[in-house]
């Protein structure tokens, strides 16, 4: 379901604060591909973004710049990166103001709509010890699961 002009614009001031805090700024530019995200029905890809942008601003921007706002939104935790399929959705807290959990992310190989979910940091954890204790070591604790959302699921 797509946001109001009223939820995005308190979502983007969200955004705001929050680089403030952490000593960043919300540019123009990173601002609009933040926008992009939230307004986009399914993650992005850089070049989708690029398209997107030039079509929602009428200013085309290079692949490469949008990499390296993608980059600081990722640091700024606004945005994440989907690493299977290389494309990129907007966190689904931005506005909260509480803690949140490890975001993982549901995959739905019909319809491609992903959905942010929170695991809680213990069961990360005892994932991590396990793999660990394969002698393997972990990038990343993201998880993208993949699977058939209600929507698209036979009934």
């Amino acid at each position: 379901m797509p946001l109001s002009k009223t939820k995005l614009d308190k979502i983007i001031t969200k955004a705001e604060n929050n680089c403030v805090e952490s000593g960043g700024k919300l540019t123009t530019k990173r601002k609009n591909i933040l926008r992009v995200l939230l307004s986009a029905d399914m993650p992005l890809s850089a070049y989708e973004l690029a398209e997107h942008y030039k079509d929602t601003s009428n200013e085309t921007i290079p692949v490469m710049s949008v990499y390296r706002m993608l980059n600081f939104l990722m640091q700024e935790n606004l945005v994440h990166k989907l690493s299977l399929t290389n494309k990129y959705i907007a966190c689904s807290h931005i506005a909260c103001n509480h803690a949140h959990q490890i975001p993982q992310f549901l995959i739905c190989d019909e319809c491609h709509n992903v959905r942010e979910v929170g695991i809680k940091k213990d069961i990360i954890d005892a994932l991590q010890n396990s793999v660990e204790s394969a002698e393997f070591y972990l990038n990343s604790p993201q998880l993208e699961l993949h699977g058939i959302c209600k929507d698209c699921r036979p009934h």
